[in-house]
């Protein structure tokens, strides 16, 4: 009699549901549902809804009048002049700002790197200022850039023999974007602490190399140092671009975009259009030209990256 073959069905065989999820599928996506929710609902649906809102002419109160690129075109165009000022603004910010905390935190890290007594203080008094609030700190420069405060007592010791009267720091066109900047380099700590976790990274043996063969102090910071450093260099630089072009709470405690436009932000502007004039239309096209800047220069730094920023182990 020939035996007749039947598959037999496989006892681990596991149990699916309507799509084609076993339970340990479908409670993996049960647990994190609530994180997507949040991420569709607060993220994602808002940030292709300003797309849309970007092409209308929508003011809070009644409908939106569809009105297509014709924010584009005048942003592009120049014809808000307002605009135009807060692009450069922001861009004299950004130049002067990120360099200024990549150097300053380098140097601060290098010297807090140092075997002495005490250094778990000294790391925790230059980190704490990165930690404080922005209105905190806008507050407290506020105070420090005026005329008779603390800064300009300062200065007004070694000025005053010279004849030369101390910047109105925020009083004046020429000098309230320096006084922000000055203000900006309160906060290196945060930089600072990136490359200090670099510097403890670096091996000891290169620095007894060039001992061995009679390196400088400066040689080893160039030729040891600094290419071992470049990912937290590229990192940081990264992250500053990012944040400056974004830069908000301390041009609008201090000095609300003045005096005269000289310290309106992109993102000020921003604030100011939707917020203040409700022409949420126009502001959402504000965003998203500020994307494309903050997504061009990303992309233009992470193409030169290939050129500078050294990865241990790597090939080239």
């Amino acid at each position: 009699m020939a035996a007749t073959n039947q598959a037999a069905p496989r006892t681990g065989a596991k149990r699916r549901g309507l799509l084609g999820w076993t339970w340990r599928e479908t409670r993996g996506f049960l647990f994190v549902l609530p994180w997507l929710f949040g991420f569709v609902v607060f993220i994602a649906g808002p940030f292709f809804f300003s797309f849309v809102v970007s092409l209308t002419d929508w003011r809070f109160i009644g409908g939106a009048k569809w009105l297509g690129l014709e924010h584009y075109a005048r942003l592009l165009s120049g014809d808000d002049a307002r605009f135009v000022q807060a692009v450069y603004n922001t861009t004299y910010y950004v130049v002067f700002h990120v360099p200024g905390v990549l150097i300053i935190s380098f140097v601060i890290a290098g010297l807090l790197n140092r075997k002495v007594r005490g250094i778990p203080i000294y790391r925790t008094a230059f980190y704490l200022p990165s930690i404080t609030t922005g209105v905190a700190t806008a507050v407290l420069w506020f105070w420090v850039l005026q005329p008779n405060g603390l800064l300009n007592n300062f200065l007004s010791i070694v000025l005053d023999p010279l004849g030369v009267t101390p910047p109105n720091w925020l009083g004046s066109t020429r000098w309230a974007m320096p006084g922000l900047i000055i203000m900006s380099f309160w906060t290196v700590g945060a930089t600072m602490i990136i490359f200090l976790a670099g510097f403890q990274g670096i091996p000891q043996h290169l620095y007894e190399a060039a001992d061995i063969d009679g390196a400088s102090w400066w040689g080893k910071v160039r030729h040891v140092t600094i290419p071992l450093m470049t990912p937290q260099i590229f990192l940081t630089s990264v992250i500053g671009v990012i944040g400056s072009f974004q830069t908000f709470t301390t041009a609008l405690i201090i000095t609300n975009g003045g005096p005269a436009d000289a310290t309106l932000f992109v993102l000020l502007h921003l604030y100011q259009i939707a917020f203040v004039a409700s022409n949420m239309g126009y502001a959402s096209a504000i965003a998203w030209i500020l994307f494309a800047i903050i997504l061009f220069w990303t992309i233009v730094q992470f193409m030169a990256a290939r050129r500078w920023v050294y990865y241990e182990g790597e090939r080239r």
